[in-house]
Formats: structure tokens, sequence, C-alpha cells
């Protein structure tokens, strides 16, 4: 989106800024963990870039996951095992560029690591 001059609908469409989603190998169950105080380091290229807390999505990521369960019990729809969640971004939005290395790393959680490579 050039300049981010981008508004409600354009955010939905193209599903909320993301380009894809990466997914750690090992789950992690929630139950213990305080999502809303749960940190997360983001690094380009090693470089710590952003920080931020699962309280800036809607004050827990749990508090996105039960607003979308009950819209969609709403519309006779459910959530089945296995699917897959986005309830929001814990850091900002940064670009990346071709071989760029990003890593997230979530307390008590662990770590993902997306490798761009060149078109």
């Amino acid at each position: 989106m050039a300049d981010w001059k981008i508004k409600l609908p354009d955010t939905i469409a193209d599903n909320a800024s993301s380009g894809g989603v990466v997914l750690g190998t090992r789950p992690v169950r929630l139950d213990g963990l305080d999502l809303s105080l749960m940190g997360c380091l983001l690094h380009r290229n090693g470089n710590l870039i952003d920080t931020g807390a699962g309280g800036a999505v809607l004050g827990s990521p749990i508090n996105a996951l039960v607003w979308l369960a009950n819209v969609l019990g709403e519309n006779g729809e459910s959530l089945e095992a296995g699917h897959v969640v986005l309830p929001g971004s814990i850091t900002a939005m940064v670009p990346v560029s071709p071989g760029d290395t990003m890593t997230a790393t979530f307390a008590g959680v662990g770590s993902v690591t997306a490798r761009f490579a060149a078109p």
C-alpha cells in the first residue's frame, strides 16, 4: 500500500495487511500463559527492530479469538480443531526486502523465522 494510506476496507481486503503466515512446529498449550502479558521481540537480520506485548491485541489475543467465535456462532458457524486464527499483531508492521531474515520470539511460546528470497 503506497504510503500506508489505507482504510478499514483495504485492511480487511488484504487480510489485515498480511502477505502470509509463519507457523511454529511445536504447538504450545495456552493454559498457564497470560497472553496479555506475553512479550514479543522482532528481529530483522539479527537486529532488534520492535517489541510488543499481547495486550496490544484487544487487551489479549484471547479477546480477539472470543470475539471471532461469537461472531461465527451468531452466523451458525464455529471454529474447528486445527483452524489457524490470526488474532492481530503484537508488533508494528515493518516492510521487508528480498534477502531479509525476520525472527519473532514470543515469551513462553517460542520463535518463528522467515527468510525473504529475491523474486
